[in-house]
């Protein structure tokens, strides 16, 4: 048993390594399957998770969801059953071993089709629950995920075993301990759904005013329910969803388009300077300028690095 186990996760490593064979995040043909690696730990990372199933072979990587925090690495999985803005690092990697991980999207329209071979066939409602989990992975998922990566060196079987290996891999998580995560995802009447649909009205409109009575009227819950179910599932009021929202989009102006503290700002909703740069500090650790230029320097150090190696080489 501990043989073919040690077999499955080389194999794991090996065709992960195969696909993304330097630091980063790497797209691959198959849709919604993405392959990562890297070599080092320390780099801060925003961004927003979707709905999706992601393995890590080698390392382990940390995720931040306001304020509770999620540790996996190899042999475990997270899944991510709704939209949500986290912060992320890679807290075990070396050169040596390099951090090495697949994200799959998942396909909420494709649950609902299982459920019943899943051995779900009532339809009792289902409580509401974090949208982030760690599980250990079963060898039959782990066996799953290297036939989907294998695909990546037989793209004429794609079309074909695409389906069946993405409809397997959602069959083991429904017959696992997150279960009721994927069925939440496939109940259009849950709160779950409902929750989904004001996450991704949010995500739309985050530079808007919000007012909690219209986004409550928009997916057809009252004040009081949108509020617990919506905290419940996504560990966030709407209006801290917003916020993180708002200050990543931020980040990302000021680093990627170059803006000023004072038009990033602006652009993403806020109207005090004075509010922004204290809701920026409180979630970056640092007021904006200082924050953004501290990780200019680190990117310019890092290329510096590169191109040394390279010249040396």
């Amino acid at each position: 048993m501990t043989d073919s186990r040690t077999e499955r996760s080389q194999e794991l490593i090996d065709l992960i390594a195969r696909f993304a064979q330097k630091d980063g995040d790497h797209q691959t043909p198959i849709p919604g399957l993405s392959v990562h690696m890297r070599s080092t730990t320390g780099t801060k990372v925003c961004g927003s998770y979707k709905p999706s199933f992601a393995l890590i072979a080698q390392g382990a990587k940390q995720v931040v969801l306001a304020d509770e925090i999620y540790r996996y690495g190899g042999a475990d999985y997270l899944l991510t059953s709704i939209d949500l803005p986290v912060t992320t690092q890679v807290v075990e990697a070396s050169a040596e071993k390099p951090y090495l991980s697949i994200v799959f999207q998942i396909d909420t329209t494709r649950i609902a089709g299982l459920l019943e071979h899943a051995g779900h066939q009532d339809s009792a409602p289902v409580p509401a629950a974090r949208g982030m989990a760690v599980s250990s992975v079963t060898p039959e998922l782990e066996d799953a995920a290297i036939r989907l990566l294998r695909l990546l060196n037989r793209p004429g079987d794609t079309a074909a075993l695409l389906p069946l290996i993405e409809q397997e891999i959602i069959y083991r998580i429904l017959t696992g301990p997150q279960s009721g995560r994927l069925r939440q995802m496939a109940i259009t009447e849950s709160q779950s759904h409902q929750v989904s649909r004001a996450c991704v009205w949010l995500k739309e409109h985050y530079a808007l005013p919000l007012r909690i009575e219209d986004l409550a009227n928009r997916v057809s819950m009252s004040v009081s329910s949108l509020h617990h179910h919506f905290k419940a599932i996504t560990a966030m009021s709407p209006m801290q969803y917003q916020k993180q929202l708002r200050l990543q989009e931020a980040r990302r102006l000021m680093l990627e388009d170059m803006l000023d503290a004072g038009s990033a700002g602006h652009q993403v909703g806020y109207e005090s300077q004075s509010q922004f740069s204290r809701e920026y500090a409180r979630q970056f650790g640092e007021p904006p300028l200082r924050d953004v230029g501290r990780v200019r320097r680190s990117l310019m150090g890092r290329l510096t690095g590169s191109m040394e190696m390279l010249s040396e080489g």
